[in-house]
């Protein structure tokens, strides 16, 4: 068991070795649930902070898409840089997957001890706790969505500090996210995070267009016509669900552009999807960017 003073230490070791784009282990003492020890057993954040001169005082937390199987770097650091370049201080998270023999309620530990962890270090490293996000595309959306659909307020009573702290994000951002395992679903995510053959009970509790409820956080959702391996309508179904429960949104979709697609461009960032300028102007309204 540990003492106070063991975890203590272990804040103030985290809290001392954040560095731009170097990776920090969300449980320096070993991650609940691990199946082993290699890399693919350790979840962790990889902060990419604002400069002083320019930040907002909010954050984002990254999750990259890739069925539940890998991770996709562009939906990652690449977001991570363009997010920082607005004065945000973005967090890349690499969460447990499927294909390294996880699954629920693995990976959605992974996104709410991020959440909480950005939580319990706002001060030291400048943010504003209520000013925390959440985003995430294709599969990284639907593990996005669930931290939004499905968050405690943490444990008071917890001896480590970052479990007393709220995993609720105060804003969503969904892009061409998984959100339904019904018909539209996409098959290798719902494989590779329910296993084959999940109860109908598990199926609902993660299609997360049956999870929003009034105190869902504000969100923001785009996705493109054409995309044919996560289907639109995932997109439709959760923004559908939002407005029923009359939780503020902004839904974009797009004519054009195949599934995956990112912000198709890389820094300098001068010739990015349009979604991405969207998203700049919406996190205005949401007081994460100053007008």
């Amino acid at each position: 068991m540990k003492t106070p003073i063991t975890i203590l230490m272990t804040l103030g070791l985290t809290l001392s070795a954040i560095s731009q784009g170097k990776e920090m282990p969300l449980w320096p003492n070993g991650a609940p649930g691990a199946l082993g020890q290699a890399p693919r057993d350790i979840p962790t954040l990889t902060p990419f902070l604002a400069p002083a001169d320019n930040n907002s005082g909010s954050a984002i937390v990254i999750c990259p898409g890739g069925g539940y199987g890998g991770l996709a770097s562009h939906e990652g650091a690449t977001y991570a840089q363009f997010l920082q370049k607005h004065g945000i201080n973005a967090f890349v998270l690499k969460y447990r997957l499927g294909s390294a023999g996880y699954r629920h309620p693995i990976m959605l530990g992974d996104a709410a001890r991020a959440i909480r962890t950005v939580r319990t270090h706002a001060k030291k490293w400048k943010i504003d706790p209520e000013k925390i996000g959440i985003m995430g595309s294709s599969a990284g959306g639907h593990l996005a969505s669930t931290a939004i659909t499905h968050f405690d307020n943490g444990d008071p009573k917890a001896r480590d500090p970052i479990d007393r702290a709220s995993s609720r994000p105060n804003a969503g951002i969904l892009c061409y996210p998984v959100i339904t395992m019904g018909k539209y679903t996409h098959q290798g995510s719902k494989r590779n995070l329910l296993g084959n053959n999940p109860p109908e009970e598990l199926v609902n509790l993660l299609s997360s267009e049956k999870q929003v409820r009034k105190n869902t956080p504000p969100t923001f959702v785009w996705h493109t016509a054409e995309d044919r391996p996560v289907p639109v309508e995932n997109s439709l179904l959760f923004a559908s669900a939002l407005r029923e429960a009359g939780v503020p949104f902004a839904l974009h979709v797009y004519q054009k552009g195949r599934h995956g697609i990112g912000l198709a461009d890389k820094p300098p960032f001068k010739n990015v999807h349009p979604w991405a300028n969207d998203l700049v102007f919406w996190l205005k309204e949401q007081g994460f960017i100053a007008k």
